[in-house]
């Protein structure tokens, strides 16, 4: 690894769904790269992806926003061509619209990185991270899942994942296209799409709303703050070796039952606000990743710690009902869109 952790970068970097909620953190975070060259964000700008996300970064002269899809082909080699680096958000990603519209997630999710993968084999870029998830592994009754376990998703959201990993892994195996995947934890913090639990959690408090757990509320995830994925991912960029998997992981385990009572508190919120519905067929029990892998080769480290995490999440949520407030009204429409595809050229 070199000693310095922006030595010998200086990559063009395409970020795939950038303008949303991991991918804009993300793309800042490479902006205060000194040795970043330039960074282009190719976004759909669906109901998940806005520009008001990237905020001041798009007055940056190195970021370029270009509105579009990873299914357009042509212009995904427009794209790609004038990069050397892929770093691949984009991705249809909630598990309850997977229910209702699985064709479209197994489209976006698989065929869409295919077409990236495609271009990247073509246009010999010099890597490509595929970001994914730990719900590929299925639920883990006991233990944590390594990168080799065998991935085995239970819902159309996780599947169409595990398949978009494959279908990564197989171009490096097959073609030699420089392919990393990462797979994280549940993430957190400002600017998330209230249709995840916390941010749902935290605005429902905030209009006065109850809040829903499903079955017991004993269900495990692990919460990682946004910035320390980010942290993860640009370590992988920088540093991972081609046909790797890197878990990301390190937050913290807890079950609903426990994320909820944290919430209460920081939104200053008593438990009776809280009422148990019968579970979905498909919920997962328990999800948990090792990622000692990606801190002895990488040397990741998350840290955020928990408490200030999420008092810093809802701060942002109380500060920004103009941002989140919309959403809710109409949950499928998109912000209000800024046209700036002129740069495309660039």
């Amino acid at each position: 690894m070199p000693a310095h952790p922006h030595e010998e970068f200086r990559h063009r970097v395409l970020v795939t769904g950038g303008a949303g909620f991991i991918g804009s953190h993300f793309v800042k975070r490479l902006l205060r790269a000194p040795d970043v060259a330039a960074v282009t964000v190719l976004d759909a700008l669906t109901y998940a992806g806005h520009l008001e996300n990237l905020g001041e970064a798009l007055l940056r002269p190195e970021l370029v926003f270009v509105e579009g899809s990873i299914l357009d082909a042509e212009l995904v080699d427009h794209l790609v061509r004038q990069h050397t680096a892929v770093v691949h958000f984009a991705a249809e990603s909630h598990v309850d619209r997977s229910f209702l519209h699985a064709g479209h997630f197994l489209t976006t999710n698989v065929l869409g990185t295919h077409t990236l993968l495609d271009a990247a084999r073509r246009f010999e870029i010099s890597k490509f991270v595929h970001v994914s998830t730990d719900e590929v592994y299925g639920p883990i009754a006991s233990g944590a899942a390594v990168e080799g376990d065998p991935l085995r998703p239970t819902v159309p959201y996780a599947a169409s994942k595990a398949g978009s990993d494959l279908v990564a892994l197989s171009a490096f195996h097959t073609y030699g296209v420089p392919v990393c995947v990462t797979r994280s934890s549940n993430n957190f913090g400002p600017g998330q799409h209230p249709e995840k639990i916390i941010p749902l959690f935290v605005t429902n408090l905030l209009k006065g709303k109850q809040l829903t757990l499903h079955g017991s509320g004993e269900h495990v995830r692990n919460w990682l703050h946004v910035e320390d994925n980010c942290q993860g991912l640009e370590l992988v960029l920088r540093h991972g070796v081609p046909g790797e998997v890197y878990n990301l992981g390190g937050g913290t385990d807890l079950t609903n039952n426990e994320l909820t009572a944290l919430i209460l508190g920081a939104c200053g919120a008593a438990w009776d606000r809280v009422v148990y519905v019968p579970d979905r067929r498909a919920n997962d029990l328990r999800y948990a990743m090792d990622w000692t892998k990606a801190a002895d080769r990488l040397g990741y480290r998350p840290e955020r710690t928990l408490a200030d995490s999420l008092a810093e999440t809802v701060a942002w949520y109380r500060d920004n009902p103009d941002r989140w407030a919309p959403l809710l009204r109409n949950p499928s429409a998109p912000m209000t869109r800024i046209s700036l595809t002129a740069a495309a050229g660039r």
